[in-house]
Protein backbone atom coordinates (compact mmCIF):
# COMPACT_ATOMS: atom_id res chain seq x y z
CA UNK A 1 0.00 0.00 0.00
CA UNK A 2 1.40 3.69 -0.77
CA UNK A 3 1.44 5.57 2.52
CA UNK A 4 2.06 8.96 0.54
CA UNK A 5 0.52 10.62 -1.96
CA UNK A 6 2.78 12.48 -4.06
CA UNK A 7 1.20 15.50 -5.96
CA UNK A 8 1.92 17.72 -8.79
CA UNK A 9 0.03 20.59 -8.85
CA UNK A 10 0.67 22.93 -12.57
CA UNK A 11 -0.02 26.31 -12.35
CA UNK A 12 1.99 29.83 -12.95
CA UNK A 13 1.14 31.54 -9.79
CA UNK A 14 -0.88 29.74 -8.02
CA UNK A 15 0.59 26.21 -7.06
CA UNK A 16 1.94 27.42 -3.82
CA UNK A 17 -1.56 28.83 -2.51
CA UNK A 18 -3.49 25.65 -3.73
CA UNK A 19 -0.56 23.50 -1.99
CA UNK A 20 -0.76 25.82 1.06
CA UNK A 21 -4.31 25.12 1.43
CA UNK A 22 -4.49 21.49 0.73
CA UNK A 23 -1.71 20.96 3.21
CA UNK A 24 -3.52 22.73 5.75
CA UNK A 25 -6.24 20.17 5.53
CA UNK A 26 -4.39 17.08 4.60
CA UNK A 27 -0.60 16.56 5.82
CA UNK A 28 -0.81 13.10 4.35
CA UNK A 29 0.09 14.92 0.66
CA UNK A 30 3.99 15.29 -0.70
CA UNK A 31 3.09 18.03 -3.03
CA UNK A 32 5.62 19.39 -5.87
CA UNK A 33 4.98 22.85 -7.58
CA UNK A 34 5.51 23.06 -11.25
CA UNK A 35 5.38 26.47 -13.88
CA UNK A 36 5.62 23.87 -16.31
CA UNK A 37 4.89 20.66 -17.62
CA UNK A 38 8.58 19.62 -18.11
CA UNK A 39 7.88 19.35 -14.35
CA UNK A 40 5.54 16.08 -14.61
CA UNK A 41 7.96 14.23 -17.59
CA UNK A 42 10.88 14.47 -14.56
CA UNK A 43 8.72 13.44 -12.20
CA UNK A 44 6.73 10.71 -14.48
CA UNK A 45 7.48 7.89 -12.15
CA UNK A 46 7.03 9.45 -8.66
CA UNK A 47 3.53 11.01 -9.12
CA UNK A 48 -0.01 9.91 -7.57
CA UNK A 49 -1.70 12.29 -9.11
CA UNK A 50 -1.56 16.12 -11.20
CA UNK A 51 -3.92 19.03 -10.30
CA UNK A 52 -3.56 21.22 -13.52
CA UNK A 53 -4.42 24.64 -13.42
CA UNK A 54 -5.56 25.43 -17.37
CA UNK A 55 -6.17 29.07 -17.88
CA UNK A 56 -2.69 29.97 -15.72
CA UNK A 57 -0.41 29.43 -18.91
CA UNK A 58 0.36 30.69 -22.40
CA UNK A 59 -1.14 27.63 -23.65
CA UNK A 60 -4.39 26.18 -23.64
CA UNK A 61 -4.41 23.87 -20.59
CA UNK A 62 -6.90 21.37 -22.94
CA UNK A 63 -3.37 21.42 -25.08
CA UNK A 64 -1.31 20.48 -21.92
CA UNK A 65 -3.51 17.46 -21.17
CA UNK A 66 -3.10 16.46 -24.65
CA UNK A 67 0.21 16.66 -24.61
CA UNK A 68 1.02 14.76 -21.25
CA UNK A 69 -1.64 11.90 -22.65
CA UNK A 70 1.02 11.97 -25.68
CA UNK A 71 3.72 11.35 -23.85
CA UNK A 72 2.48 8.16 -22.05
CA UNK A 73 1.52 9.67 -18.81
CA UNK A 74 -1.44 8.33 -17.85
CA UNK A 75 -0.98 10.04 -13.84
CA UNK A 76 -4.42 10.55 -12.94
CA UNK A 77 -5.20 14.06 -13.70
CA UNK A 78 -7.99 17.00 -12.27
CA UNK A 79 -8.22 20.32 -14.03
CA UNK A 80 -9.22 23.33 -12.82
CA UNK A 81 -10.85 26.35 -15.23
CA UNK A 82 -12.38 29.40 -14.78
CA UNK A 83 -14.52 30.48 -17.80
CA UNK A 84 -14.41 26.76 -19.55
CA UNK A 85 -18.33 26.16 -21.37
CA UNK A 86 -19.07 22.63 -21.53
CA UNK A 87 -17.79 21.97 -24.92
CA UNK A 88 -14.33 22.68 -23.53
CA UNK A 89 -15.10 20.93 -20.20
CA UNK A 90 -15.94 17.62 -22.63
CA UNK A 91 -12.63 18.21 -24.40
CA UNK A 92 -10.83 18.09 -21.24
CA UNK A 93 -12.44 14.78 -20.44
CA UNK A 94 -12.03 13.68 -23.85
CA UNK A 95 -8.02 14.28 -24.18
CA UNK A 96 -7.92 12.55 -20.99
CA UNK A 97 -8.51 14.64 -17.89
CA UNK A 98 -10.30 12.42 -15.14
CA UNK A 99 -12.09 15.19 -13.27
CA UNK A 100 -13.16 18.82 -13.53
CA UNK A 101 -13.88 21.36 -10.91
CA UNK A 102 -14.52 24.88 -11.97
CA UNK A 103 -12.75 28.22 -10.25
CA UNK A 104 -13.52 29.68 -8.05
CA UNK A 105 -13.87 26.37 -6.04
CA UNK A 106 -13.78 25.10 -2.69
CA UNK A 107 -10.93 24.05 -1.36
CA UNK A 108 -12.07 21.08 0.64
CA UNK A 109 -13.84 19.76 -2.33
CA UNK A 110 -10.60 19.69 -4.43
CA UNK A 111 -9.69 17.68 -0.98
CA UNK A 112 -12.15 15.28 -1.23
CA UNK A 113 -12.02 14.67 -5.04
CA UNK A 114 -7.99 14.75 -5.27
CA UNK A 115 -8.79 11.33 -2.22
CA UNK A 116 -11.62 10.03 -3.95
CA UNK A 117 -9.60 10.11 -7.34
CA UNK A 118 -6.14 8.46 -5.75
CA UNK A 119 -8.47 5.89 -3.83
CA UNK A 120 -9.66 4.39 -6.83
CA UNK A 121 -6.37 4.94 -8.89
CA UNK A 122 -3.87 3.54 -6.41
CA UNK A 123 -5.73 2.18 -3.31
CA UNK A 124 -5.04 4.92 -1.28
CA UNK A 125 -6.06 4.34 2.31
CA UNK A 126 -6.55 6.92 5.22
CA UNK A 127 -6.76 5.61 8.35
CA UNK A 128 -7.61 7.89 10.48
CA UNK A 129 -8.91 7.32 14.30
CA UNK A 130 -10.00 9.95 17.18
CA UNK A 131 -10.88 10.11 20.62
CA UNK A 132 -12.28 13.69 22.00
CA UNK A 133 -9.38 16.50 20.72
CA UNK A 134 -7.12 13.54 20.31
CA UNK A 135 -6.77 12.59 16.09
CA UNK A 136 -3.74 9.68 15.38
CA UNK A 137 -3.07 9.26 11.49
CA UNK A 138 -2.27 5.87 11.45
CA UNK A 139 -0.34 5.96 8.02
CA UNK A 140 1.94 8.66 9.13
CA UNK A 141 1.66 7.59 13.17
CA UNK A 142 1.28 11.28 13.37
CA UNK A 143 -1.02 12.39 16.90
CA UNK A 144 -2.67 15.60 17.15
CA UNK A 145 -4.15 16.87 20.37
CA UNK A 146 -6.40 20.08 19.77
CA UNK A 147 -5.07 20.01 16.32
CA UNK A 148 -1.36 20.72 17.38
CA UNK A 149 0.85 17.51 16.64
CA UNK A 150 2.65 16.01 19.19
CA UNK A 151 5.10 13.58 19.35
CA UNK A 152 4.96 10.03 20.29
CA UNK A 153 7.26 7.19 20.57
CA UNK A 154 6.23 3.94 18.40
CA UNK A 155 5.42 2.15 21.86
CA UNK A 156 3.21 5.28 23.12
CA UNK A 157 1.31 5.90 20.00
CA UNK A 158 0.77 2.10 19.62
CA UNK A 159 -0.54 2.29 23.53
CA UNK A 160 -3.12 5.13 22.97
CA UNK A 161 -4.40 3.47 19.54
CA UNK A 162 -4.70 0.19 21.61
CA UNK A 163 -6.95 2.79 24.24
CA UNK A 164 -9.10 4.24 21.85
CA UNK A 165 -9.95 1.57 20.03
CA UNK A 166 -10.74 -0.09 23.40
CA UNK A 167 -12.45 3.01 24.86
CA UNK A 168 -14.54 3.13 28.07
CA UNK A 169 -13.61 -0.59 28.85
CA UNK A 170 -11.44 -1.37 31.77
CA UNK A 171 -8.16 -2.81 30.43
CA UNK A 172 -5.98 -5.60 32.59
CA UNK A 173 -2.43 -4.54 33.31
CA UNK A 174 -1.34 -8.08 31.83
CA UNK A 175 -3.47 -7.81 28.63
CA UNK A 176 -2.18 -4.41 27.87
CA UNK A 177 1.29 -6.22 28.02
CA UNK A 178 0.51 -9.01 26.13
CA UNK A 179 -1.00 -6.99 23.59
CA UNK A 180 1.40 -3.67 23.22
CA UNK A 181 4.42 -5.26 24.29
CA UNK A 182 4.13 -8.82 23.92
CA UNK A 183 7.12 -9.86 25.94
CA UNK A 184 5.83 -12.15 29.14
CA UNK A 185 9.36 -10.48 30.85
CA UNK A 186 8.02 -7.52 31.29
CA UNK A 187 6.73 -6.25 34.40
CA UNK A 188 2.93 -4.67 35.12
CA UNK A 189 4.77 -1.54 36.70
CA UNK A 190 5.90 -0.82 32.92
CA UNK A 191 2.13 0.15 32.10
CA UNK A 192 2.15 2.14 35.13
CA UNK A 193 5.35 4.22 34.00
CA UNK A 194 4.47 3.95 30.12
CA UNK A 195 0.65 5.51 30.50
CA UNK A 196 2.26 8.51 33.32
CA UNK A 197 4.25 9.37 30.29
CA UNK A 198 2.14 9.18 27.49
CA UNK A 199 -0.65 11.28 29.85
CA UNK A 200 2.46 13.86 30.43
CA UNK A 201 3.21 14.32 26.60
CA UNK A 202 -1.17 14.52 25.69
CA UNK A 203 -2.35 16.46 28.88
CA UNK A 204 0.66 18.08 30.28
CA UNK A 205 -1.36 20.63 32.81
CA UNK A 206 -3.71 17.05 33.62
CA UNK A 207 -7.04 18.95 33.58
CA UNK A 208 -8.56 16.28 30.83
CA UNK A 209 -9.17 13.36 32.74
CA UNK A 210 -8.48 10.91 29.57
CA UNK A 211 -7.69 7.66 31.82
CA UNK A 212 -8.73 6.38 34.88
CA UNK A 213 -6.84 3.93 36.99
CA UNK A 214 -9.03 0.95 38.41
CA UNK A 215 -6.67 -0.06 41.24
CA UNK A 216 -5.36 -3.69 41.15
CA UNK A 217 -6.91 -4.08 37.74
CA UNK A 218 -5.90 -1.49 35.41
CA UNK A 219 -6.95 1.49 33.26
CA UNK A 220 -9.61 2.54 31.47
CA UNK A 221 -9.95 5.38 28.79
CA UNK A 222 -12.69 7.67 30.16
Amino acid sequence: MVTIANIIIISQHNSELIAKQLQQHEKFFNITLSSSIQGVEKHREKIHLIILDCEDFLIDGIEYIQYLRGKGIETPLIFLSNNYNEEKIEQGFIYGGDDHISKPYSIKELLYRSKALLRRTHGLKYERISYRDILLDCNTRKTYVDGIEIELTKQKFDLLKFFIEHKKIILERDYILKSIWKDEETQKRTVNVTINRLIKKIDPNGSKNYFTAIRSIGYRLN
